[in-house]
């Protein structure tokens, strides 16, 4: 069976949860469209060799972040793997910041020198971007004991993808969170190929929201294409973490349009499986379609595009125009005096 047509039976669907209302449907459908556009420019971007090193787009994943992110609130604090663009938008990081970033550019986030899948924002409280498979969930794990810690109801959220769910540290993760009652919300982005490898092939765990049961992690599978049933669970999720009865373990059911990389061909899979989950799946024109059934005009919508479009080109043309890093910024960041 394709990967296009193994749709979760545990997973809980927007369908059958409380309908976001207009304002709220319009606001994830605005976010969930900007990074989509976002994304495509930086694909193009990479193209003409505007951004260099590795670069892993967010296309088709939109509704997870989105989701999870309308059921957070100002302090509750982020971290995820090198899939970080979606991310740092959804934060409510400067789109001219993010790709000035990708450029190489001094006006990035990083000051051009993170690249791809190391920006940061403590204003945002976004902790990266990390390149290494698995190990921001322990970065996570830390933040929600910080939060501990300092006696807030604050939580944290670690976003990890199904390949890196197997890793060591994640389960040493999972252990420690659930001992110290950590308010961290661990997010599996199962979009069913970790690379290139299906993850039917690569995880003896079918069911990876129930991976944190030998710690006692209560654990829900989602339909990640829905963006509904994505804010749904993590609401439940969070306010678990927030009311001090420790982690949660969600398991989002999604789907990459694009190779794991721009460098990723992606021919472990067919083109009809792509384009089946791009007709009947996908979460953009899932919210469209039911924001026109609410009565919003056609018309509404496409200003919404064009207003987004432009917000990506000028942020496209501001990082193109930016000044390259100084060279002296090589002996920045590098220790810090304590």
């Amino acid at each position: 069976m394709s990967a296009a047509r193994q749709q979760p039976a545990e997973a809980s669907r927007g369908s059958n949860q409380p309908p976001m209302s207009q304002d709220e449907l319009t606001r994830a459908y605005g976010d969930m469209l900007l990074i989509r556009r976002f994304e495509e420019r930086t694909g193009q971007l990479y193209g003409m060799g505007l951004i260099g090193g590795f670069c892993h787009l967010y296309i088709g994943q939109e509704a997870i972040v989105v989701g999870v992110q309308m059921a957070l609130r100002q302090g509750d604090k982020i971290v995820t793997s090198y899939r970080d663009h979606g991310h740092m938008l959804a934060a409510g990081m400067d789109p001219k910041g993010v790709m000035a970033e990708l450029t190489g550019r001094a006006t990035g986030y990083s000051r051009g020198k993170g690249g791809s899948m190391h920006m940061f924002s403590k204003k945002e409280n976004f902790y990266g971007g990390h390149g290494i498979v698995g190990a921001q969930v322990s970065i996570g794990a830390g933040l929600a004991f910080a939060n501990k810690y300092r006696g807030t109801d604050e939580v944290a959220v670690a976003y990890m993808g199904d390949g890196a769910s197997n890793q060591g540290q994640v389960f040493e993760s999972f252990n420690l969170a659930a001992l110290q009652a950590l308010p961290c919300v661990f997010v599996i982005e199962n979009n069913q190929y970790g690379m290139g490898t299906s993850a039917a092939r690569s995880s003896a765990s079918k069911s990876l929201w129930r991976n944190g049961e030998p710690w006692g992690i209560p654990g829900r599978q989602v339909d990640g294409m829905d963006v509904v049933a994505v804010r749904e669970a993590a609401a439940a999720a969070v306010a678990h973490c927030r009311a001090g009865q420790g982690p949660y373990l969600l398991e989002m059911k999604t789907y990459r349009y694009r190779g794991h990389s721009m460098s990723d061909p992606a021919k472990y899979r067919t083109r009809e499986e792509v384009d089946q989950m791009r007709r009947e799946h996908d979460a953009i024109e899932a919210a469209r379609h039911a924001l026109l059934g609410m009565g919003v005009e056609e018309r509404v919508l496409k200003e919404t595009d064009d207003a987004i479009k432009r917000r990506v080109a000028e942020a496209a043309e501001f990082a193109q125009t930016s000044p390259e890093p100084d060279p002296a910024e090589l002996w920045t960041d590098v220790l810090v005096e304590v």
